[in-house]
């Protein structure tokens, strides 16, 4: 009997030029709303949000010169009660945008904004590649790369390889 590999098909809602061209939108779209300041902080969720943060880092500098700081946000998304921000850094009146890949229920974003709101930022927003329409949590992305009603049972995963997004398909 031979082991024959068969390849899950998958269903692809970005490729990775795709997903490249949405980022680059809302780079454009996070300097429309904050002008040309320096003190942007881009905090990025453990996992593919710390991709997307340094990506969207990459980006901004490119575009308008600006160097944005980069935090690290870590949670256990199973127990997200202890948040941990690294580097701690002082964040009072500056701007924090908090990045991940997706934003389901709104539960990880939510439990990952907590540090912040410990300190004094002037303006605190969110970023997601893409948006699913299940939100259970108050909080929403300002900046959303692709909004995407799916069913229940469906998950989205972010492919990411050597820092960069390879694509974006639903499970």
């Amino acid at each position: 009997m031979r082991n024959v590999m068969i390849e899950e098909k998958k269903n692809y809602i970005l490729t990775a030029d795709q997903a490249m061209m949405k980022m680059r939108r809302m780079a454009y779209e996070i300097l429309e709303n904050n002008g040309n300041r320096q003190d942007i902080i881009l905090a990025g969720v453990t996992g593919n949000g710390t991709v997307i943060a340094t990506i969207m880092a990459q980006l901004l500098e490119g575009i308008s010169g600006i160097a944005c700081q980069q935090l690290l946000v870590s949670l256990d998304k199973q127990q997200p009660m202890v948040v941990h921000i690294d580097p701690e850094t002082d964040i009072d009146n500056k701007i924090v945008i908090l990045t991940d890949d997706v934003i389901n229920s709104g539960k990880t974003l939510t439990y990952a904004l907590k540090p912040f709101l410990q300190a004094n930022p002037e303006k605190i927003q969110t970023l997601v590649l893409v948006e699913r329409s299940h939100t259970k949590f108050p909080v929403q992305a300002n900046y959303v790369g692709l909004s995407l009603s799916t069913f229940l049972n469906e998950h989205i995963i972010v492919e990411v390889e050597d820092q960069q997004v390879k694509g974006a398909f639903v499970a």
